[in-house]
C-alpha cells in the first residue's frame, strides 16, 4: 500500500523520484573502474569512455575534506590513500532507466504530499532511456550521455564546501530538497519531517548520492532545537552556533552527525572534549558538523586536520572520523534540544532512507522474477521464488510503516516522539538490510557481481544501519514498558454531533450493560448500513471507537459472525438479512463456517461434501472438521458441491445450516493446549429449505471469498499469542531483566507495526486509495509476530516453562489457531506474490 495516501504526498514523491531519475543516475558508481576497487581496469570501450571522462571532469583525490594545497591539509601520504579509496568509489556515472515510480512505492499520506511529489516529476522526467532496473547496461550511446551528464552533476565526494560544492549539490539546493522541512524564517520551506520523509524515501529508492541524507539530518536536528539568536558577524570558524548554522543549512551548505566516541568534561571555562568518534556518514563532505558527546550537543565547523577518512561501506557517500583534542565548546556553539526531538529528527530520514532502499530491493527483485527464464519458465511462477519477493514486501511495509508514524510523531508529545523514534530505528533499519539481502538470493550469482546495482543498495543499507547507534530494541523496550503509542485517528472535535448521539446510550452501559442495548443503536457494528449499524465510515468507526474506549467499554464481537454478516449483507436475501444480521449482532443467534473437510483445508475447492436438490430444498451428506466454536454455535455457513460435474470453482453453492437440524452431529477435538476449540461436523442427510440458499446455486466460491477475506481481515488485527503484556507480567517480577527489555522492545515493535499497518489501512480508505496488499500483509505479519513473541516469552521463562501456571506456556501452544486460520501463512505469500506483485502463477 503505498505510504502517500493524499494527492499531495503523492506527487510530491513523483516528484523527488523524477528529479532524482534525472540527476542522480544509478548505474555505473566507480566512473566505468570494474574488477577489484581501486584497480583501474574497464571493461568496454563504453566503460573506458566513462572512465576517462570521470577522469578529465571530477578528480576526486583532492575534493573531500578541503584535500590540496589549503591549510591544515591533511599528510601526503592521508592523501594517497584518500585519493586511491575515493577513485574507485567517487562519481554516481549512469542511470538504470526504469527507476521510476511503482505504484505503491511512495512514501506519502496526505494531499499536499502527493502534489508535492508530482510537482518534481514536472521538473524532471522519472524515467531516462536504457536499462530495465537491475538488469544489464544501456546501449552504448545512451550510457555514455548518461555517464557525461553525471561527471557534470558532479560525484558522489564531490561536495566538499564552496567554490567545491559539485553541480549536482547546487542543482540539488536549488531546486529546495535540502530545506524542504526547514524553517521559512531561515530561508525553508516551512514543510515538517513527514514531507522530508516523501522526498527521501525517494532519494533512497534512487541512490541519491553525496552528502544529502547527512546534511538533511544534521539540519533537522538544529531544526528541532530550542531557537537561539545568532551571534554577532566574526569569523565563521568561531561563530557558527546554531541558529547560523542552520540558516547555512538553508542555503546550501553541507553536512554531517557525529554522535558516538567523544568524550565531553564540564569545567569552569565551558565543555572540552576529547576523542575520536565513530565513523559518521558524510562527514569527510560536511562543512558544518552537528556533535553529541555524551549529554551535550554542539556544532561545529570542522578543520580538515580534525577529520580522518574511512574507507566507506556505502560507495555513494563518504564517512570519516572527527578527532578533537581539548576542543573547547563555548555557550554559543552547543545547542539546546530535548533528547526525544533529537531522537526523532536522527530517526526520521534514517528510517525514509530504508524504506526507499526497501522498494528499490523488491522493484529489482520482482523485475528479475517476472523476466528471468528457467525450466522454460519465468522463475516467478515458481512458488519458493514467489514468496521470497513476497517477504521483500513485507520488509518494505514494515519499513515504509515505521518511517511513516516516526515522521508524523513530530506533532505529538515528547514520549511519543521517543517511542516513534526508537520504533523507526529498530524495525526500517535492520528490514532495509533484510531486504537487502534477500533480493540478492533471488537474484542469484548475478546480484552478488560487482556489475549488478544490488551490491550499492546493500552497502548503503549496512551503512545506515549502524549509523544511529546499536540496535534499539532495549531502548524501546525501557520506553514502551510505561507508555503506549498513540494511533489515534480522530481528533478530539471531530464529529461532534455523531459524539452527542452515542453518548447517551453508552452512558447507559454503565448502569444496564447489554449488547442488544448497544445493537438497537447501531453501535453493535456502526460500520454497517442501517438499519443494522449507522453506516459509518472510517473516521466515524474511529470516533466511535474512541468513545467506548474513554467510558472503559469493550465493543462487542460477533466472533465468527463478523466474517458472516458481511457476506450476507452483500449476498443475502432481504428475507435473511431480516432473519439473521439483527439477531446476530443482539447476540441471539451464534455462528461457525462449515468450510475445512478432512481432504479440503488450504485447497478448498476440492471439498466432497455434496448437496442434492430435493422438493422444497437440499440435502447435504459430508464431515467438516477443524470448525471452530461450532459446539457453541446455533447456525453455520457451509460450502457444498451442487454441481459436480462442474469445474471445481463453479460447481459449490453456500448454504445456512440450522446446526439444530437432523442429521447434524457436532464432536469436539481436543487440542494440543487440552481444550476444545474447534470440532468436527457431520452432515447426513440434513435438509435445508431453499430459502437457505445464499445467493444463487453454484455461486459459492464467489460468496465464500468474501467470507474468507473478513476472515483474513479480523485476523491480522490484534496479536492473540505471544503479546507484549505477557513480557510486561514476567518484568513485574525483574523490572531490570536486559533481556526482557529487549524482548519487550521487539514485541512492541511488531505490535506498532502491524497497528500502523491498520491505521494506514484506514487513512488509505479515506483517500480513496486500492488497499492492495493490506489484508493478506496485515495477516502473515500478525502470523510471524505471533509466533516469534510466543517463542520470546517461552525464552524468557526458562526452568518455569516446564509449568502450565500462568497460562504462556498454553498460549504458546495454542498459535496453531492463528498460524493455519484464514489461510496459512505460505497461501498468503502466494497470494501476495500473485495478485498484488503480479508475478506469474
Amino acid at each position: 500500500m503505498p505510504i502517500a495516501l493524499s494527492e499531495e504526498h503523492r506527487d510530491l514523491a513523483a516528484s523527488a523520484a523524477g528529479w532524482a531519475a534525472r540527476h542522480a543516475p544509478v548505474a555505473e558508481t566507480r566512473a566505468g573502474l570494474g574488477g577489484q576497487p581501486g584497480s583501474g581496469k574497464v571493461l568496454s570501450e563504453e566503460r573506458g569512455d566513462l572512465a576517462a571522462s570521470a577522469a578529465r571532469s571530477a578528480p576526486v583525490a583532492g575534493t573531500r575534506a578541503g584535500l590540496g594545497d589549503e591549510p591544515g591539509t591533511v599528510s601526503s601520504e592521508e592523501r594517497r590513500d584518500l585519493a586511491a579509496s575515493a577513485a574507485w568509489r567517487a562519481p554516481i556515472a549512469e542511470t538504470r532507466a526504469g527507476l521510476d515510480s511503482q505504484p505503491g512505492s511512495g512514501k506519502v499520506l496526505s494531499d499536499e504530499h502527493g502534489d508535492l511529489a508530482e510537482s518534481a516529476v514536472r521538473h524532471a522526467p522519472i524515467v531516462e532511456p536504457g536499462d530495465q532496473p537491475g538488469f544489464g547496461p544501456a546501449p552504448a550511446e545512451e550510457r555514455r550521455d548518461s555517464a557525461e551528464s553525471a561527471v557534470r552533476h558532479g560525484s558522489a565526494v564531490e561536495t566538499r564546501a564552496e567554490p567545491g560544492r559539485s553541480d549536482f549539490w547546487k542543482a540539488l539546493t536549488e531546486q529546495g530538497w535540502h530545506s524542504l522541512h526547514l524553517p521559512e524564517s531561515v530561508g525553508g520551506q516551512g514543510a515538517g519531517l513527514l514531507e522530508l520523509a516523501v522526498v527521501t524515501e525517494q532519494f533512497g529508492r534512487h541512490l541519491v548520492p553525496g552528502p544529502f541524507l547527512p546534511t538533511v539530518t544534521a539540519s533537522a536536528v538544529l531544526a528541532a532545537a530550542e531557537p537561539s539568536e545568532p551571534s554577532e558577524p566574526s569569523e565563521p570558524t568561531e561563530s557558527t552556533g546554531p541558529a547560523e548554522a542552520l540558516a547555512a543549512f538553508a542555503a546550501g551548505a553541507t553536512g554531517a552527525v557525529v554522535l558516538d566516541g567523544l568524550r565531553a568534561t564540564n569545567t569552569a571555562e565551558g565543555w572540552y572534549i576529547n576523542g575520536t568518534s565513530c565513523p559518521a556518514l558524510g562527514l569527510a563532505d560536511a562543512e558544518i558538523v552537528v556533535v553529541r558527546a555524551h549529554q551535550i550537543w554542539f556544532v561545529l565547523r570542522p578543520e580538515p586536520s580534525q577529520l580522518i577518512p574511512v574507507e566507506a561501506v556505502d560507495l555513494t557517500r563518504s564517512a570519516a572520523r572527527l578527532k578533537l583534542e581539548n576542543f573547547l565548546v563555548s555557550q554559543h556553539n552547543l545547542i539546546e534540544i530535548s533528547p526525544e526531538r533529537a531522537e526523532l529528527a536522527l530517526a526520521v530520514p534514517a528510517a525514509a532512507e530504508a524504506a526507499g532502499l526497501c522498494s528499490w530491493a523488491l522493484d529489482c527483485a520482482v523485475d528479475h522474477a517476472r523476466t528471468r527464464v528457467q525450466f522454460g519458465r519465468p522463475i516467478g511462477s515458481f512458488q519458493a521464488v514467489q514468496h521470497q519477493a513476497a517477504g521483500i514486501l513485507l520488509y518494505r511495509e514494515i519499513a515504509t510503516a515505521a518511517a511513516w508514524d516516526a515522521a508524523r510523531a513530530e506533532q505529538h508529545s515528547l514520549a511519543q516522539q521517543a517511542l516513534a523514534a526508537a520504533q523507526a530505528r529498530h524495525a526500517a533499519l535492520p528490514a532495509a538490510v533484510d531486504a537487502s539481502v534477500a533480493c540478492v538470493r533471488l537474484l542469484g550469482a548475478i546480484g552478488f557481481t560487482w556489475e549488478h546495482d544490488a551490491h550499492l543498495y546493500w552497502r548503503r543499507a549496512v551503512a545506515l544501519s549502524g549509523s544511529l547507534g546499536r540496535p534499539a530494541a532495549r531502548n524501546l523496550g525501557e520506553r514502551a514498558r510505561t507508555i503506549t503509542r498513540d494511533l489515534t485517528l480522530a481528533r478530539p472535535d471531530d464529529c461532534p454531533e455523531l459524539r452527542s448521539q452515542i453518548a447517551p446510550v453508552l452512558d447507559r452501559m454503565a448502569t444496564e450493560p447489554s449488547v442488544r442495548v448497544l445493537a438497537d443503536a447501531g453501535l453493535a457494528a456502526p460500520h454497517y448500513p442501517k438499519p443494522y449499524g449507522l453506516d459509518a465510515g472510517p473516521l466515524e468507526q474511529a470516533v466511535i471507537a474512541e468513545e467506548f474506549e474513554r467510558r472503559g467499554i469493550p465493543q462487542p464481537t460477533t466472533v465468527i459472525g463478523e466474517w458472516v454478516l458481511p457476506t450476507l449483507l452483500v449476498h443475502g436475501s432481504p428475507e435473511q438479512r431480516e432473519r439473521f444480521v439483527m439477531p446476530t449482532l443482539r447476540g441471539d443467534v451464534r455462528w461457525c463456517q462449515l468450510f475445512s473437510e478432512p481432504g479440503a483445508g488450504s485447497d478448498l475447492a476440492s471439498l466432497t461434501t455434496r448437496a442434492t436438490k430435493v422438493d422444497g430444498g437440499w440435502r447435504i451428506n459430508g464431515q467438516k472438521v477443524w470448525t471452530s466454536l461450532a459446539h457453541e454455535a446455533h447456525w453455520g455457513v457451509c460450502l457444498a458441491r451442487t454441481d459436480p460435474d462442474a469445474p471445481r470453482h463453479r460447481g459449490i453453492s453456500y448454504f445456512l445450516v440450522d446446526l439444530a437440524a437432523e442429521g447434524v452431529t457436532v464432536r469436539p477435538i481436543k487440542q494440543a493446549t487440552g481444550r476444545s476449540e474447534f470440532n468436527e461436523v457431520f452432515l447426513d442427510d440434513v435438509f435445508v429449505p431453499d430459502r437457505d440458499l445464499v445467493g444463487e446455486p453454484n455461486s459459492g466460491w464467489r460468496l465464500a471469498t468474501t467470507t474468507l477475506a473478513n476472515e483474513r481481515h479480523n485476523m491480522g488485527a490484534t496479536l492473540a499469542h505471544g503479546s507484549s503484556d505477557r513480557i510486561r507480567q514476567l518484568l513485574r517480577e525483574n523490572p531490570d531483566d536486559p533481556e526482557a527489555l529487549s524482548a519487550l522492545g521487539r514485541c512492541v515493535s511488531r505490535e506498532l507495526t502491524l497497528a500502523t499497518l491498520g491505521l494506514r489501512g484506514v487513512l488509505a480508505r479515506l483517500a480513496g486509495l486500492d488497499l492492495g496488499a493490506e489484508v493478506s500483509v496485515r495477516k502473515v505479519f500478525s502470523a510471524l509476530a505471533q509466533q516469534e513473541g510466543s517463542r520470546e516469552v517461552i525464552a524468557l521463562l526458562g526452568p518455569d516453562s516446564a509449568s502450565a501456571e500462568d497460562g504462556h506456556v498454553v498460549d504458546h501452544l495454542g498459535l496453531p489457531a492463528v498460524l493455519f486460520g484464514g489461510g496459512t501463512i505460505e497461501i498468503q505469500l502466494t497470494v501476495i506474490a500473485q495478485r498484488v506483485l503480479g508475478l506469474p502463477r
